[in-house]
């Protein structure tokens, strides 16, 4: 089972969120049938999205992630709020690159680096608060560690994987957000660079049945771990035929006439979950009746 938890060291220098997004990333894989490639890469940013999102304070406070590199890949997409759920997408799915000299998905190569990470806050404020960064790796945890350094000066390591199984399936996904405190002492700042340069390939960490509290005492062992939120993970979308109805209205009186005359039917797809929905007869009349009423 997917699921995040909120932790800290007993001596409060750092905090730790963490992951274990393997059903969830698969969930994502099969929506939209992404290469090996694409599913690191969407699943790195899920996985980044859902702990990020667990930052937030409230129920309808939504976080939204855009990466886009210049890279093969296009946009990468990822929306998520702080209740462990989140949606996703890629702008090629298909995109294919040789892997790299260590045998690794070339995540970096598809997203590219030239171009941007935003990050958009939206916690009921008239307008949402939005950061930007310039991609630094395309490899997504660094670049949001980056994110985090540069846009709210705080010192972030990020360590995400994704290991993807010989059918393409997902065999695990997880990763950690690990930020100091302000009273760090440089001893314990030692210990936790150490720490942090010891890991294994982080998807190896999630290939098992362990928990994942144990993954943050193993990896953390020098540390006294406290954990205090545990909550379920899970790929969620929540798009609806009245949100696609809102969509066709936003084309205008004219476009639908044309569509209705041409087509006598339209079918729109969901971005983050690929399902579709077909208006066609008097549900596009309907939505053209609405639109010309004054």
């Amino acid at each position: 089972m997917d699921y995040m938890i909120r932790a800290m060291d007993k001596k409060k220098t750092f905090r730790l969120f963490m992951v274990r997004s393997t059903d969830t990333v698969e969930e994502a894989r099969r929506h939209h049938n992404t290469t090996p490639t694409a599913s690191a890469a969407l699943g790195r940013t899920l996985t980044a999205g859902l702990m990020m999102g667990f930052m937030m304070k409230n129920e309808k406070d939504r976080l939204t992630i855009n990466i886009n590199g210049g890279g093969p890949i296009g946009t990468i997409m990822v929306v998520s709020d702080n209740s462990g759920h989140v949606k996703g997408y890629v702008g090629n799915p298909n995109v294919d690159l040789d892997l790299k000299e260590n045998g690794k998905l070339n995540v970096g190569g598809a997203v590219g680096t030239q171009g941007k990470l935003t990050v958009m806050m939206d916690i009921g404020l008239r307008e949402p608060y939005v950061g930007s960064t310039d991609l630094a790796t395309g490899e997504i945890g660094d670049d949001i560690a980056l994110y985090y350094y540069l846009s709210e000066q705080q010192n972030t390591a990020v360590a995400l994987g994704v290991l993807v199984d010989t059918d393409y399936s997902i065999k695990s996904a997880g990763g950690f957000i690990v930020q100091t405190l302000p009273f760090i002492e440089e001893e314990d700042l030692l210990k936790l660079e150490k720490a942090l340069s010891n890991l294994k390939s982080v998807s190896e960490y999630f290939d098992n049945e362990k928990d994942v509290e144990e993954i943050a005492r193993e990896i953390f062992s020098e540390f006294e771990i406290e954990v205090f939120d545990k909550i379920p993970v899970s790929f969620k979308c929540d798009c609806s035929e009245e949100r696609m109805e809102e969509a066709l209205i936003s084309l205008g009186k004219e476009e639908l006439k044309k569509i209705i005359e041409e087509d006598q039917k339209i079918e729109t797809v969901c971005h983050f979950c690929s399902k579709k929905y077909l208006f066609e007869g008097d549900k596009l009349k309907n939505i053209l009746k609405y639109i010309e009423t004054p």
